[in-house]
C-alpha cells in the first residue's frame, strides 16, 4: 500500500475524503476535541482490589523497562523513533506513562491501540491512545488486508493495520483479543458477593454482648430499670467482679465478625486471578505455596514466563510498525532491556560477572555500563583466564592471542618410535 492511500486511511472513505483531504497533518489534532474517541473510558472497576493489584503489576513492570532501538548490538539514540520511545510519544505523556497505560487497556479489555500519526515524509511524528471500546479489528473481503474501524466524534474510520499499534491479550478466530475480565466475571461475582454477604452480617448481626437469664418474668419498666443498673456498673466496673442476685445467670456472648472462610475465598480468588494473568501467586499476596528459599527462583520465572512473552509481543509490534523496511534490513530492531530484571543479588551478580569476564563473554567495560558507571581506559578488551588449555596440549600454559599448534599424529608415532642417535 502506499503512502497517499495509508494517510488517506486516516480520515475515511468516500464523501469523508472531500471534507478532510484538505486539511493538513497539523490540523490533525483537532480530531481530540472536545470530545474525541481516545483513552476516556474503559477503566478498571476499582472494587476489586486483587484484579487492580495484578493489572498494576504487570503496566508497572512493562514501563519499567528500558526501550531502545539498535542496530546489530550498538544503541541508536539520534533517530527520531528513539528519541520518541525515551522521551514521549505524544506531547501529553511520557515514555513510562505511555506504556503502562496502552498495558492496562490490554489487561483489562483484552487490547490495546495507539494510533500512529505521522508526517508528509511518512516518518513517525507521535503515538496517540485509543479508547479499545471504540476500535475493532475488520479484514477487507477481496485483500484480507487488515484495518481497523474506528469510532470517531463525526463518523466511523478506518485505519490500515500499519498505523496502528495494536498489543492483545489471547486471541483464536480473528484478530481481537481476549478480556481478562471477561475470563474473570464468575469469580469477580463470586467473590463481591462473599464480601457483601460479610458485610451484610457485620450490619445486621446482634449487637448484644450478655445475655442475663431470670427465673421469673418482669414488667418492661423492670426490665429498664435492671438493664440501666448494669450498664451503670459495667462502664464503671467493667474489668471488676459483678454481683448478681440469685435466680439469675449471666453469659457473655461471643461474636465472630468476621467469617474465616471469606480469607479462603480471598486465597481463591488471588490464585485463579494470577492463574489468568499468567503470573506467579505471591505475586498478588498469595505466599500459601511459597517459602523464601524459591522468593529469587519465583521472581525469575514472573520474568521468564509472564513477562518475556509480553515484551517479544510489543518488540515485533513496534518494530513492524515504527521501523521502515530498510531500517529493518540493517539490522535495526526495538527491543526492552530486560537485564536489570534478571540480575539477582549483589553476590549472584559479582559471580556472573567474574566468570563472564574470565571467560571472555564481557569486558569490563560492558559490566560496569550494566552497573551504571562510567567506562574506564582499557576495560574494552576481552580477557581470558591463563589457566585454562586444551586438555591434549604438551604446553599447559597458554598466552593470550596466540594457539597451540597441534602436533601431527603421524610425526609423533615417528619421533615415538625413533631412537636417539
Amino acid at each position: 500500500m502506499g503512502i497517499v492511500q495509508r494517510v488517506i486511511s486516516w480520515f475515511g472513505f468516500g464523501a469523508k475524503l472531500e471534507t478532510r483531504a484538505n486539511r493538513n497533518l497539523g490540523g490533525f489534532q483537532k480530531w481530540f476535541e472536545p470530545y474525541n474517541m481516545f483513552a476516556r473510558s474503559g477503566q478498571l472497576d476499582a472494587s476489586n482490589e486483587t484484579i487492580f493489584s495484578a493489572v498494576s503489576r504487570l503496566s508497572n513492570s512493562m514501563a519499567s523497562l528500558p526501550l531502545k532501538v539498535y542496530r546489530g548490538y550498538k544503541q541508536v539514540s539520534g533517530s527520531p523513533v528513539a528519541q520518541l520511545l525515551e522521551y514521549g510519544p505524544n506531547p501529553n505523556m511520557t515514555s513510562f506513562d505511555f506504556i503502562r497505560t496502552l498495558e492496562a487497556f490490554r489487561d483489562t479489555s483484552g487490547n490495546g491501540y495507539a494510533l500512529i500519526q505521522r508526517d508528509v515524509r511518512h516518518q513517525v511524528q507521535a503515538l496517540w491512545l485509543l479508547n479499545p471500546r471504540k476500535v475493532k479489528p475488520v479484514q477487507e473481503s477481496s485483500t484480507k488486508e487488515l484495518w481497523y474501524e474506528v469510532q470517531g466524534d463525526d463518523g466511523t474510520y478506518y485505519i490500515h493495520n500499519l498505523d496502528i499499534i495494536h498489543v492483545k491479550h489471547f486471541h483464536t478466530l480473528g484478530y481481537e483479543g481476549i478480556s481478562p475480565l471477561d475470563v474473570l466475571r464468575n469469580t469477580i461475582n463470586y467473590d463481591t458477593q462473599v464480601k457483601q454477604f460479610s458485610l451484610s452480617q457485620m450490619e445486621s448481626g446482634i449487637k448484644a454482648s450478655f445475655i442475663l437469664k431470670l427465673n421469673g418474668s418482669l414488667s418492661d419498666e423492670k426490665k429498664k430499670a435492671m438493664l440501666q443498673n448494669f450498664a451503670d456498673f459495667y462502664s464503671k466496673n467493667g474489668s471488676g467482679v459483678i454481683v448478681i442476685d440469685s435466680g439469675q445467670d449471666l453469659k457473655e456472648l461471643k461474636q465472630d465478625i468476621i467469617d474465616l472462610k471469606v480469607f479462603e475465598v480471598e486465597r481463591i480468588t488471588r490464585s485463579r486471578v494470577a492463574a489468568v494473568y499468567n503470573m506467579p501467586p505471591h505475586m498478588l499476596g498469595d505466599f500459601s505455596q511459597t517459602s523464601f528459599s524459591s522468593m529469587e527462583q519465583q521472581a525469575l520465572e514472573y520474568v521468564q514466563n509472564t513477562l518475556l512473552p509480553i515484551v517479544r509481543m510489543y518488540e515485533q509490534e513496534f518494530s513492524r510498525k515504527l521501523l521502515t523496511s530498510k531500517e529493518r534490513a540493517a539490522g535495526t530492531v526495538i527491543k526492552f532491556n530486560m537485564n536489570g530484571l534478571l540480575r539477582g543479588d549483589i553476590k549472584t551478580r559479582g559471580d556472573f560477572y567474574f566468570k563472564g569476564i574470565r571467560s571472555g563473554w564481557f569486558t569490563p567495560n560492558e559490566v560496569r555500563a550494566y552497573e551504571e558507571l562510567p567506562p574506564e581506559k582499557g576495560g574494552d578488551k576481552l580477557y581470558m583466564s591463563r589457566d585454562l588449555a586444551p586438555i591434549d596440549s604438551p604446553d599447559r600454559t597458554i598466552v593470550p592471542g596466540k594457539e597451540v599448534k597441534e602436533q601431527d599424529e603421524s610425526e609423533a608415532d615417528t619421533d615415538a618410535g625413533s631412537e636417539p642417535e
